[in-house]
């Protein structure tokens, strides 16, 4: 077998609240790694309690790239993301240093490595009858209707995410297939890495929502509703543009314009960052290839340091090995 030349690139995966920087930053402190943020919402810049963005301090000593290089009010596809990490890892890999991709967007790392299939443009006429449609029953209703025509779109996106809803629907009326069976298609090019995946898979899910609760009342405690007064204060962002639509933000907005009581505030957003961890869950359940490692067991960060060793040392026999 033909030995792969291809350069090494690390994907750290996992749920939100799972310890995922951390890890990346311990990983940083022992090999030649450089941090690169796959998140779709720390890459917003005003917006970092609620989105748990690593400080000022930890982001001097532990650099990420792709973290506050977008306006709220400007939206972020996986395109863009695609495009902006290709640009960093090959200027990392170029340094002699491996690019460490660590989040919990698995659209994101999907778009990455697989690439994007050729999807239509979009259709205003479309569009403007599911928002109209959406207005008069409710985008979970929407979500209901495409979980009917694509269960596993369905199944990645929130009853709430009138983006992608939209998006998902308007791909099947103009196709007549579903978008999941479109996604698959990719670009046909060979990554440009080889790749280690490293998935952070609680075996019980007990540890991950109470840290989840702690982690948002810490978020309110440090100041996270003055975050959002702030963003609302500058006239120009609206409940529908996808930075605001990100778990925590949509449910301080609902709770600012009064639809909501603090107490109410508060266990909603809690649900909706377990919803989000559960479906961030399912995805890295569905990829096989990775090194599975238990964030509430003892010892779980040695074996990622052990798997990543063996990889840069053994190549493609190492990952045979740990993956």
């Amino acid at each position: 077998m033909p030995i792969d030349q291809r350069p090494l690139a690390v994907f750290l995966m996992g749920p939100t609240a799972s310890g995922k920087t951390a890890l990346a930053c311990a990983l940083s402190d022992r090999f030649a790694v450089d941090l690169v943020s796959v998140d779709s919402a720390l890459v917003y810049r005003g917006m970092d309690i609620g989105t748990a963005k690593p400080d000022a301090a930890m982001l001097a000593r532990y650099p990420h790239r792709l973290i506050d290089i977008r306006d709220p009010a400007a939206p972020y596809s996986a395109a863009d993301f695609r495009h902006d990490a290709m640009a960093a890892m090959h200027d990392i890999t170029s340094q002699g240093r491996v690019p460490l991709l660590v989040g919990g967007t698995g659209l994101y790392f999907r778009a990455l490595q697989q690439g994007l299939s050729q999807l239509p443009e979009a259709d205003p006429v479309i569009r403007e009858r599911l928002a109209a449609e959406a207005a008069t029953v409710g985008w979970p209703a929407l979500h209901a209707r495409l979980r009917q025509l694509d269960a596993a779109a369905a199944g990645r996106i929130g009853p709430n995410d009138a983006q992608r809803i939209q998006r998902a629907l308007e791909v099947i009326g103009l196709t007549g297939r579903p978008l999941s069976e479109q996604q698959q298609g990719g670009s046909g090019q060979r990554f440009p890495w080889r790749v280690l995946k490293l998935a952070l898979l609680p075996s019980d899910r007990t540890p991950l929502h109470q840290r989840i609760a702690q982690r948002f009342d810490a978020m309110l405690a440090a100041g996270f509703l003055d975050e959002v007064r702030a963003l609302r204060a500058r006239g120009d962002l609206h409940a529908d543009l996808p930075a605001i639509r990100a778990v925590g933000y949509r449910q301080a907005w609902e709770h600012l314009d009064g639809q909501t009581s603090a107490a109410e505030f508060r266990d909603r957003g809690i649900f909706a960052t377990r919803q989000l961890a559960k479906r961030q869950i399912t995805w890295l359940r569905g990829e096989l290839d990775a090194r599975v490692l238990d964030p509430d067991r003892a010892g779980w960060q040695g074996l990622a340091e052990d798997a990543l060793q063996l990889f840069l040392e053994g190549g493609e026999e190492a990952r045979e090995r740990v993956v």
